[in-house]
């Protein structure tokens, strides 16, 4: 098995089809900007600004110099898009954003060869739609902020532990040293968000990676605070655009279908699957790259 460092490569952009089993990964850096395209199972990263959920059919921009670590319940694949900074567009900031099919299929062959294409060629060509493809897909909701503010960590890390905590911001705010007034100021200036608007957001990426782990609906609605199993579907439907039983049927179905054609268009190539490639960029150990 080969290990790489893709922050040594030549090559300006490149795909690498990773396994990992479940982990908590260390903090770390790279200098190229990361597109990692969960293929299976759920990925969690966490910055010193937020975290962002990414299941099955999303992506995470990781963007150069951003300290992030990762950490997965259980087995899973990606297909990571690594990209040395001022080769192409790229956002700003780290984003979650949806996978369509065509770039699922263009992603799948690029990782077919890795760093080992030449400049010019059709690896070439496809790598330039490839990129193209980036800049059209759509920002998802699977991103919740980080406050700074040492009593509202206090606040968000108790609603972090307890989702299902149906206290008012007036109670909580008193347990955490300030009042309400002062809270819901913290959180629009901290986060962007209204108290409401992060507590639905930390219940439903909580519901997310619950579900996941194959937890029934009922249960998971429960464990974050709804009694009624109808409202929490219909928030998750509203945010992901479906319900949660069809989202994880769908993403279950797309996996195998991925990996079916993957097989395929290998078998009928000379070289036949690809090595197994890990990549340093979840493996590290410690400190950063």
């Amino acid at each position: 098995m080969d290990i790489v460092d893709p922050d040594t490569a030549n090559c300006p952009v490149f795909v690498l089809s990773e396994q990992y089993p479940a982990f908590d990964g260390p903090w770390h850096t790279h200098h190229r900007a990361q597109f990692i395209y969960a293929t299976e199972g759920l990925l969690t990263i966490t910055t010193t600004s937020g975290l962002w959920v990414v299941p099955p059919r999303r992506a995470v921009w990781i963007v150069p110099g951003e300290l992030h670590k990762g950490s997965a319940p259980k087995p899973f694949g990606l297909r990571t898009l690594y990209l040395a900074p001022g080769f192409a567009p790229m956002p700003q900031r780290c984003c979650v954003v949806s996978v369509d099919p065509l770039l699922d299929a263009l992603l799948m062959e690029a990782s077919t060869f890795g760093m080992a294409y030449p400049a010019e060629g059709p690896e070439q060509r496809l790598m330039q739609v490839v990129l193209d493809r980036l800049n059209r897909l759509e920002v998802t909701p699977s991103y919740l902020p980080t406050p700074s503010d040492a009593r509202l960590l206090r606040l968000v890390a108790n609603l972090e532990s307890n989702p299902a905590d149906t206290r008012p911001l007036q109670a909580l705010a008193a347990a955490s040293g300030m009042t309400a007034r002062t809270a819901a100021r913290l959180f629009v200036k901290e986060t962007g968000l209204t108290f409401a608007q992060w507590r639905q957001q930390l219940r439903l990426l909580k519901a997310m990676q619950a579900l996941s782990l194959g937890e029934s609906v009922t249960q998971v609605a429960a464990d974050v605070g709804y009694q009624d199993v109808s409202a929490f579907i219909s928030v998750f439907k509203d945010a992901f655009g479906e319900t949660p039983a069809r989202y994880f049927a769908q993403a279950d179905k797309a996996s195998l279908s991925s990996v079916a054609s993957w097989r395929s268009a290998c078998s009928n190539t000379s070289g036949g699957w690809p090595p197994e490639i890990k990549c340093r960029s979840l493996m590290t150990t410690a400190g950063t790259e």
